[in-house]
């Protein structure tokens, strides 16, 4: 588990936009390793976790883009029944609501990741049991 930054981009909910931002994103060399795309009738919020999230953040503002820059957790879970639930329930108990969770992992694969925003990330680390040091960005993990 470990503390990241998540950038949050509000864009127009048009063809053709979210295609622009990853392809800014992937001319200044900045890779993407998480995504959500939530939508409404006029925009779009993009959750996106990068190698280079400062530069990311400066690249889309001076575009015009509304951007916030915001820390997560991620979460390596186990691909098996209840290891979400677990997370949830171990949360919950603390005291520490789950704001909003994505991921992903392959069908078959051993693990999976999760990106989750907690209420307090402090809280979800003391009740996770997890002394981690803060990274700015999923690179820093590698």
């Amino acid at each position: 588990m470990q503390v990241i930054t998540q950038l949050s981009v509000l864009l127009a909910n048009r063809p053709g936009t979210l295609g622009l931002v990853c392809e800014v994103l992937a001319k200044a060399n900045i890779n993407i390793h998480a995504i959500c795309v939530s939508e409404t009738l006029d925009h779009s919020l993009i959750r996106v976790v990068v190698d280079k999230p400062h530069e990311a953040l400066k690249l889309l503002e001076s575009r015009g883009t509304l951007v916030l820059e915001n820390e997560v957790l991620l979460i390596d879970v186990s691909n098996k029944i209840g290891s979400i639930e677990k997370i949830g329930e171990k949360l919950g108990e603390h005291g520490v609501n789950i704001e909003y969770v994505y991921g992903s992992c392959m069908p078959g694969a051993s693990s999976g990741g999760l990106i989750l925003r907690p209420s307090s990330i402090a809280k979800a680390l003391k009740a996770m049991n997890v002394r981690v040091k803060k990274k700015s960005s999923a690179k820093a993990a590698a």
